[in-house]
């Protein structure tokens, strides 16, 4: 989270300005009798989201992890309001060697099918992850974790490849972390939706009644769960689908859904807070928003037809010379997304602007003459062809005006001839990791909120993005950062690795920001004020 956005984080941020996340609670009354969304039945949501796949181990993107984050449970986890980890399945966590993390899980636990919960199916859950590897799923978050031991039912060691890895319980609370049925899963392939609804293998505070792909999914709480978060507030929640934000927007407004969880658009929000009936919710976010370079199919790419490294990095560096982050978040997102020189955003210990010092005016502005200057001294041929894909369902219909902004900006040099292109997310996510896409649109939002999760993800040896970007000196010092308990040398090292990575320009960070809930004001369990770790969870919703 394809954007993974499944928002875990867990680390105390202090001050931190990670852009807004806008939250519009709208006023009305719930009536069984209404026509509202809220009846006796339960509370309905709504969204644009698409879901990849059910599977833990097949997915990690919002529209999924929507769904898993209530029907699968993990080890620990973030209550709502809270920055740190906390014990969910397990009673707790602690270091029994240096390279070794030992958990004990609670006794009794089920799935939602009888099914006893023991640290088998830990051990299950976590083994098959890695086995599977899938280039959409999670598995990359297990960069640390050489073996699972289940020495007894309760009992679940973790044996790490590195010594002092201290992030790693951050890690168990992530989509990686989910447990799964291992009499309902197979332990060498991802498992179909049908086949996971059949099986009924839920083990978090809600279970799926009923399952129409996309269109619609009925959820009701699941009495077998037995974690921290606690029982579910609501017994029934419905989750339906749109195509269309605009029709989104208009079912908020006569009532019909009384929550929205990604995506509306800037507009739709900026309209909606003028109405005297809805009140704005404002609080800091983690997305990022990012442009990658596949270093096969891009222009002069390993696997074209005249493959030249001196010629496609100049391409990168000439983009990124080019365009103009300030005017995509005035223009396209009044602001609501501030510029991103860096894949880690500002406001975490560690990122570094490095995008701002090496392209463009040197100033965050853009600069035709130096890219034209990289394009002539590299003999790259202009106008250069670059194809670039979008998806506006998962990232929100916002990201059309957004992507044609961004051609526009590169067309205006007269260095550049734009391809603009856009795919619907089921699809999407299968083409990009086939190197269908020279250049392509993703974002991220954190599992924990720390440097490292921007960063080992895009540029590691198991890199999720996939792009074939492949570093030594970066994937050597992100290696080292994760380890290092000294905070000024971790910083020094988090800094050297973002500029390396900026150097060769793999992918273009733009934008930083969140997403946008929606509720009425008679559905309860929402922060007024949102923090940096306020995660959308069903579990802690209800009516008044």
């Amino acid at each position: 989270m394809a954007q993974h956005d499944t928002t875990r984080p867990v680390r105390t941020l202090g001050a931190i300005s990670l852009g807004t996340a806008l939250l519009v609670a709208l006023t009305g009354c719930t009536s069984s009798k209404g026509s509202t969304g809220s009846t006796e039945a339960g509370i309905t949501v709504g969204t644009t989201d698409q879901v990849t796949a059910l599977d833990p181990a097949g997915s990690w993107d919002a529209g999924s992890g929507t769904i898993e984050s209530e029907v699968f449970a993990t080890l620990l986890s973030v209550k709502n309001g809270a920055t740190e980890v906390s014990p969910d399945l397990a009673t707790g966590i602690e270091p029994t060697g240096p390279k070794e993390y030992t958990v004990t899980l609670k006794k009794g636990l089920k799935f939602a099918n009888g099914h006893e919960l023991t640290s088998s199916d830990v051990k299950f859950s976590f083994d098959r992850t890695l086995k599977i590897a899938d280039e959409n799923g999670p598995s990359s978050l297990l960069y640390d974790l050489d073996s699972v031991a289940a020495p007894d039912p309760t009992t679940i060691v973790f044996t790490l490849k590195s010594a002092n890895d201290t992030l790693f319980p951050q890690v168990l609370s992530t989509a990686a972390g989910y447990i799964v049925d291992e009499q309902v899963f197979p332990a060498d392939k991802i498992l179909d939706d049908k086949s996971i609804v059949a099986g009924k293998p839920w083990n978090g505070p809600y279970g799926v009644r009923s399952y129409d792909k996309n269109s619609l999914v009925s959820f009701t709480a699941n009495s077998a769960y037995g974690g921290g978060l606690g029982a579910a507030k609501t017994k029934n929640v419905q989750l339906k689908y749109y195509t269309d934000a605009s029709n989104l927007k208009l079912d908020v407004q006569q009532g019909t859904v009384d929550a929205v969880y990604r995506t509306l658009t800037t507009a739709d929000l900026d309209d909606l807070s003028k109405k005297k009936d809805i009140k704005v919710h404002t609080g800091s976010g983690n997305g990022i928003r990012y442009i990658v370079f596949d270093f096969r199919t891009q222009p002069y790419g390993t696997r074209t037809k005249k493959p030249d490294k001196a010629k496609a990095l100049a391409v990168r560096q000439a983009v990124a010379d080019s365009v103009d982050r300030a005017q995509l978040a005035q223009q396209v997102y009044k602001n609501s997304y501030q510029p991103l020189y860096s894949s880690v955003p500002d406001g975490l210990t560690g990122a570094t602007a490095s995008f701002k010092s090496l392209y463009g005016d040197k100033k965050g502005g853009p600069d035709k003459a130096a890219a034209a200057a990289r394009l002539k001294a590299a003999k790259v041929t202009t106008p250069v062809t670059l194809s670039l894909q979008y998806n506006s369902d998962h990232y929100g219909s916002s990201s059309a005006d957004e992507y044609a902004l961004v051609k526009t900006q590169l067309e205006a040099t007269g260095l550049f001839k734009v391809n603009l292109q856009s795919t619907e997310w089921t699809q999407y996510g299968k083409d990009r990791v086939k190197h269908l896409y020279p250049l392509y649109q993703l974002g991220w939002y954190a599992d924990y909120l720390d440097a490292d999760n921007y960063l080992s993800p895009f540029y590691s040896a198991n890199s999720w993005v996939a792009n074939d970007y492949s570093d030594p000196a970066v994937r050597e010092l992100i290696k080292k950062e994760e380890t290092e308990t000294d905070t000024a040398e971790r910083a020094a090292l988090l800094k050297e690795a973002q500029d390396k990575a900026a150097a060769s320009v793999p992918l273009l960070p733009l934008l930083q920001g969140s997403t946008a809930i929606v509720t009425r004001t008679d559905v309860s369990g929402v922060p007024d004020e949102l923090s940096s770790a306020y995660q959308f969870r069903w579990a802690g919703l209800g009516t008044k």
